[in-house]
């Protein structure tokens, strides 16, 4: 009786633990960001130096047979989408509450 109690209690302070850190994460989150001219354009470069590397990588990828050239076209016009898409909001990620919200509005 003792070990199913301590067990129960153990899974309850867990699932308790678990949802204080997730809404401390949430209440941190700035709600409106603007970067200023410089940090815009030290994020740009930043940014365009990731994509360029990420491309790198895909193109050995590809070189080497572990992807194929659709594939590899594939993930490199992706990258460039979700730069573009960076790029719009001003090189501020979006963080979304609810993963599934966000892809439901996609479709």
């Amino acid at each position: 009786m003792s070990k199913r109690w301590f067990s129960g209690m153990i899974a309850i302070l867990m699932t308790v633990g678990i949802m204080g850190f997730s809404s401390e994460a949430k209440a941190e989150m700035p709600a409106d960001v603007k970067l200023t001219a410089e940090q815009l354009e030290e994020m740009k470069s930043l940014q365009q130096d990731a994509l360029n590397q990420k491309k790198e990588i895909i193109n050995k990828y590809v070189e080497y047979g572990v992807f194929s050239k659709e594939k590899g076209q594939k993930i490199i016009t992706h990258l460039e989408e979700r730069y573009l898409r960076l790029e719009q909001n001003g090189f501020v990620p979006i963080f979304h509450d609810d993963y599934r919200k966000h892809r439901s509005k996609e479709s």
